[in-house]
C-alpha cells in the first residue's frame, strides 16, 4: 500500500511520437491503466509517416485527458518534448516515449515517494524488453545521484523521470538531436542537490533495432558534444567524465558480472 498522496496534483505526461503506430496504443493504454488518475497525456507528433496519428486520434475521441499536438515539420524529440512541456498544465512533469510502457502503479508509487520525502526530482528502476515485449533484464538505479555523479554516466531512464514544477518551474530540454533527456537531468541537478531513485521497477523500456539510441558510437559522439557545447566543460573535464562514461558503458554491456561487482551496473 503506497502512502497517501495529494489527489489534486495533476501529472503532465510528455510523449513525443514519430512512426510508432505498432506500439503507441499499448503505451497509451499503460497510462490509462494507472491507479493514479489525475493526469494528462500530451502526445506531440513529429510528422509521422505511418498511421500513428490516426491511432492517437481514436483515443482522443473517448479520453479527454489525452491531447494531441501535430508539428508541421520534423524537428526531433527535443522540440517535440519541449512543445509538450510548454502546453503542460500539471504540477509534475513525467516522460514516456511512444514505444515504452508504465506499470499500473507507476504514478501512484512515485508521487507518494516524492511527497513523503519532499523530493523534487525522482526516477526508478525499469525493465528492458525487446520489440515483441519479451523481458531482457532489470536496470537498477542508485538511491540518489548528484550533478557531478550524473556527468560520469546517465542512470536515469527517461520513461521513469518525474520533476516537480513547484520547485523547478518548467525546465526544458536542450535543443540537441540526441541525449537531450540527459541534458535535462543535468539542468535539473544544477538546481536540486540530488535526484532520488526508487529501487522498484515501475516501467518497461523497449529496445528497438531502429531506435535513435541503438547506435552506441553515435550516442557517444553526442555525449561528448553535450559535455563541451551544452555543459561548457573544459577539455580536461570533458575527457575525465567521458572516460568514466565510456568505461562504465563497456562494463555494463560487455562484462555485466564485473560491473555488478564494481557497483556500476546501475
Amino acid at each position: 500500500m503506497t502512502a497517501k498522496i495529494n489527489e489534486s496534483d495533476l501529472v503532465s505526461i510528455i510523449t513525443p511520437l514519430h512512426n510508432a503506430s505498432t506500439y503507441i496504443a499499448e503505451t497509451i493504454n499503460s497510462v490509462i491503466s494507472q491507479t493514479y488518475k489525475d493526469w494528462e497525456l500530451i502526445v506531440v507528433d513529429d510528422v509521422s509517416e505511418d498511421d500513428s496519428v490516426q491511432v492517437v486520434e481514436k483515443f482522443v475521441e473517448t479520453e479527454p485527458r489525452i491531447k494531441l499536438i501535430k508539428l508541421t515539420e520534423n524537428s526531433g524529440a527535443a522540440v517535440a518534448r519541449n512543445t509538450a512541456i510548454r502546453a503542460a498544465s500539471g504540477r509534475y512533469i513525467a516522460f514516456l516515449d511512444s514505444d515504452d510502457l508504465w506499470l499500473p502503479e507507476k504514478l501512484e508509487t512515485q508521487l507518494a515517494f516524492m511527497q513523503q520525502h519532499n523530493y523534487a526530482f525522482s526516477f526508478s528502476a525499469y525493465e528492458r524488453i525487446d520489440e515483441n515485449g519479451r523481458p531482457l533484464g532489470l536496470v537498477g538505479v542508485p538511491e540518489k545521484i548528484s550533478y557531478r555523479q550524473m556527468l560520469k554516466t546517465s542512470v536515469i531512464g527517461c520513461l521513469t523521470a518525474i520533476y516537480d514544477t513547484a520547485f523547478f518551474g518548467k525546465v526544458y530540454m536542450p535543443l540537441i538531436r540526441k541525449r537531450q533527456d540527459y541534458g535535462l537531468w543535468l539542468k535539473l541537478l544544477k538546481q536540486a542537490e540530488f535526484a532520488y531513485g526508487i529501487q522498484q521497477s515501475l516501467a518497461r523500456y523497449r529496445i528497438r533495432r531502429d531506435s535513435i539510441s541503438s547506435n552506441k558510437l553515435n550516442t557517444s559522439t553526442f555525449n561528448w558534444r553535450l559535455y563541451r557545447q551544452v555543459e561548457n566543460l573544459s577539455l580536461i573535464a570533458s575527457c575525465y567524465y567521458f572516460a568514466h562514461y565510456a568505461v562504465r558503458g563497456v562494463l555494463r554491456n560487455k562484462l555485466p558480472w564485473l560491473a555488478r561487482r564494481l557497483g556500476v551496473l546501475d
